[in-house]
């Protein structure tokens, strides 16, 4: 049994712009996907579920997208709970995540690991 990763292509780096998520369907599942974009000028893609455990609904890929003691985060669009981009972790509460995803960029596509 192989330990490669498979992927999947989800969207064109163009089609996401930068700090600002978008929703996916992934194997019945809806992820948000960012590409954050640091005081650098570099370019860092997230994924996770777009399920807010808070307000249970699907609604974290229109969240807004900041930092908070050196973490990327997503401020969920209901009731304000941070979410670690790197982790799921809330930051608010460390006992709350949603599941994140391995993200790439793959030339020009966006791809999710099957």
């Amino acid at each position: 049994m192989s330990n490669q990763k498979e992927w999947e292509n989800i969207c064109e780096t163009s089609d996401i712009l930068p700090n600002i998520g978008v929703c996916a369907l992934f194997k019945e599942q809806q992820v948000a996907i960012f590409k954050v974009i640091d005081q650098t000028g570099t370019e860092q893609l997230y994924a996770i579920n777009n399920f807010c455990p808070f307000s249970k609904s699907n609604t974290i890929s229109r969240g807004l997208v900041g930092s908070l003691d050196d973490k990327i985060v997503v401020a969920s669009p209901l009731y304000k709970q941070h979410f670690d981009l790197a982790t799921g972790i809330c930051i608010e509460d460390s006992t709350v995540s949603v599941n994140i995803y391995s993200v790439r960029l793959n030339g020009n596509n966006i791809q999710l690991a099957a």
